[in-house]
């Protein structure tokens, strides 16, 4: 199609649109963009034709995490629109479900939201679309973490949950992400439900909103699900605590005093996580203000997650200011955690646990409360520990010291809370799942109520997590984690470079031999008797280490997992042996991936 002819269907695609757009901003936005297309000045009629293109030159693809995208007018954005023919799509997929017996007739959903921009206003449009079309339809009440609406469809014994968020992604985005009841048991969705719902919401997605049926008597629900959460979480958190060696029964270090900060990093985990620190007899918490109460705008952080350089600067300084011995950090939705400690080697007086170093203490920490619960049952212990392919492989070293099953699977809690008997779960972007008996999906509240216990009776000992990690060294090997991320131009390139991978493999990294060599696009991984395949190309080294290769899904970006391995000396020599072997190994998979690219530009 000639340019001139594609800026042409775009306007008339765009004005279609906003003739049905129910709101007022997002029909604005469109309205402005047209006269600009079509108006005298040339460079500003460009842009406005870019930005139409960007818009309405496809949709928002609905995968295995829902949706999630910028906000804004067109098919391409999030917006009312989308959310209500997306929400059409997902009820037809439901009324399908209960035909087959696979779930309740009518289907049963649980709404929710977070306090982003525009959340509440897509949360409704979801809750009347659905109702509309004939399901039972629970909102929540108010805007809530994402491990609310996880545990409220096991709660409600719904056939599904819709929770409108974006996590932790840039202010002007936001999402509608899914999970199924039943046969799933409050898990998200895989495939090939994703594709099936997928191909429900294609139906939905030229049908104008005015011809989607509409119903408000879903019901709103009180705060009994929120009051339920705090109850079962924290008799979860307690029941795994160790008990105080004076036999009275009460938990292990509950009179040793812990200074903490909290930042719910504007988002919406204050109010639930300090409910559920005070059920479970946790230290009060003192709060970074300026950042405790949801704020879409998220203005002192550049970008909301913890994991991201500067985003705990503010609760850093909080602490210092408190000589706080525990920084605790949710993201915006809480299903992430991030802890922070005194660290004398670090320039702000504070250093963050990696992702890998708290799955592997609160897997530890899970380990040693089935082992109780085994010996109170006088039965062995039973059950996996699980992470994903590019998290850390300690824990697989803390499931063979304790007897346990452990499991890999890939990135993403849809496949982590799937693992048959699972214990204990995360993923190294600071996920983790410590009572998935509660919730199926990571959860940021419970993890930081193990996390801040787990401080606290290290305190009572007079010892320090860093003391815990030398510990973990000692016991289990000391295991060291890095990344390499190749920024490409597009995400073909990516997974260009990924296939020539494939065709030129590694024999070895610097002198150390490829032991063996997966290509798990084609080995696939099995979880829960669901096989499925990725673009991760797994080495495992003659020593121990290993590599992973896979290009971004979402963004032009090769990434390259690396850990290494350690088991001879103190718990210093050890972390200092695979400190030196993973820089190594990192120098080596840069020299072998600029191998790659030189062999690329010459043929």
């Amino acid at each position: 199609m000639a340019a001139a002819e594609e800026g042409a269907t775009r306007i008339a695609e765009a004005r279609a649109w906003a003739k049905q757009d129910p709101d007022p901003e997002t029909r604005g936005e469109v309205r402005r963009l047209v006269a600009l297309a079509e108006g005298p000045d040339p460079a500003a009629a460009a842009a406005a034709a870019a930005e139409l293109e960007d818009a309405f030159g496809g949709r928002l693809t609905f995968g295995t995490a829902g949706l999630r995208g910028r906000l804004g007018a067109g098919p391409r954005r999030m917006n009312r629109v989308v959310v209500s023919q997306t929400s059409a799509g997902f009820a037809a997929f439901l009324l399908d479900r209960a035909r087959r017996g696979a779930c309740d007739t009518p289907p049963s959903v649980v709404v929710g939201y977070d306090g982003r921009v525009g959340s509440s206003v897509f949360a409704r449009d979801a809750a009347a679309v659905m109702t509309g079309a004939g399901l039972r339809v629970y909102l929540l009440p108010e805007p809530g973490p994402t491990p609310l609406t996880a545990f409220a469809v096991r709660h409600l014994g719904v056939s599904a949950g819709v929770m409108i968020t974006a996590s932790h992604n840039p202010p002007q985005d936001n999402g509608y992400k899914v999970y199924l009841g039943d046969a799933d048991a409050g898990s998200q969705i895989v495939a090939p439900s994703d594709q099936e719902i997928a191909a429900a919401i294609e139906v939905f997605g030229s049908t104008p909103v005015a011809l989607i049926p509409r119903s408000v008597e879903y019901t709103e629900l009180g705060r009994g699900v929120a009051d339920a959460y705090v109850a079962e979480t924290a008799a979860a958190v307690l029941a795994g605590l160790p008990a105080d060696s004076s036999g009275s029964g009460v938990a292990a270090a509950s009179g040793t005093e812990l200074r903490i900060v909290y930042t719910a990093m504007h988002g919406v985990g204050s109010d639930l996580a300090q409910r559920v620190f005070g059920a479970v007899g946790l230290p009060r918490v003192t709060v970074v203000r300026e950042q405790d109460r949801p704020d879409g705008a998220f203005p002192t952080v550049s970008f909301p997650n913890p994991e991201e350089p500067g985003a705990l600067d503010l609760a850093v300084r909080t602490a210092r200011a408190a000589e706080a011995a525990l920084v605790v950090a949710h993201d915006p939705d809480a299903d992430r955690l991030a802890i922070a400690l005194p660290h004398s080697e670090d320039p702000a007086g504070y250093r963050r646990l990696t992702g890998n170093e708290l799955g592997l203490l609160l897997g530890w920490r899970a380990a040693e409360r089935e082992v109780r619960r085994a010996a109170l049952a006088g039965r062995s212990p039973r059950g996996a520990l699980a992470c994903t392919i590019v998290s850390s492989p300690a824990l697989g070293a803390v499931a063979r010291e304790y007897g346990l099953d452990y499991a890999e699977t890939f990135s993403g809690f849809k496949w982590v809370s799937r693992v048959p008997e699972l214990v204990f779960g995360f993923e190294e972007a600071l996920g983790y799942l410590t009572h998935p008996e509660i919730v199926r999906d990571k959860d940021g509240i419970s993890a930081s109520a193990d996390a801040i216990a787990m401080v606290r009776e290290l305190a009572a000992e007079g010892r320090t997590v860093w003391d815990r990690l030398d510990e973990a060294s000692e016991r289990f090997g000391h295991f060291a984690s890095g990344q390499v991320t190749l920024r490409l131009e597009s995400q073909a390139a990516a997974a260009a470079l990924s296939a020539a991978a494939r065709r030129t493999p590694p024999r070895a990294f610097g002198e150390t031999a490829v032991a063996r060599a997966q290509d798990l696009s084609v080995a696939g991984i099995e979880t829960a008797g669901i096989a499925s395949t990725a673009d991760v190309l797994r080495y495992d080294l003659a020593d121990g280490s290993r590599v992973m290769i896979r290009p971004s899904g979402t963004e032009p970006k090769l990434k390259v997992y690396l850990d290494t391995f350690s088991d001879v000396g103190t718990a210093a020599d050890r972390r200092a042996a695979a400190e030196t072997a993973l820089a190594s190994l990192e120098a080596a998979v840069a020299d072998y991936l600029d191998g790659l690219r030189t062999e690329q530009s010459g043929s």
